[in-house]
């Protein structure tokens, strides 16, 4: 519950400086000038832009908090607590990379599964191997989606 908590402060935040931002834009349009109003307007611009990526990363947060309720639920939630760490609090190189190997072998037997698309997700993750995490992380979401949709 914290995170969600931080998450919404967060998006709150960004929420706030988005409008602010636009605000400023229209201040700028209505200044008059060549200059002013053509930063005003580029200003302007900027607010659906920033609406739309507040939009889609909270969307995608709430569909990656959804599997991982299910995964959860089904015992099936990998669990790195205790893969050994850095002083850092970051994940053994050598200990992530053994424990991606598992995840990619669980894909590999059963690729079309959203379960172990998630699982080899958090194994990208893991290994510190971030955009792939992403990549992987949106199959898992529609391949569940399709799940989710068969009668």
């Amino acid at each position: 519950m914290r995170s969600r908590t931080i998450a919404l402060a967060i998006s709150a935040a960004t929420l706030f400086y988005i409008l602010f931002l636009g605000y400023i834009g229209f201040v700028l349009i209505r200044a008059g000038g060549v200059g002013p109003v053509g930063l005003g307007i580029g200003v302007v611009l900027l607010v659906p832009l920033g609406l739309w990526v507040l939009g889609s990363t909270l969307r995608a947060g709430m569909r990656h908090q959804h599997l991982a309720r299910r995964l959860h639920e089904e015992d099936l939630l990998p669990d790195t607590s205790e893969l050994p760490r850095r002083p850092s609090g970051r994940i053994d190189r050598e200990a992530a990379d053994a424990w991606f190997e598992q995840r990619r072998v669980e894909y590999e037997a059963d690729p079309d599964n959203w379960r172990t698309v998630y699982r080899l997700a958090i194994g990208y993750d893991t290994a510190g191997d971030r955009s792939r995490a992403r990549e992987t992380m949106k199959r898992a979401v529609a391949l569940e989606a399709v799940e989710a949709a068969k009668p």
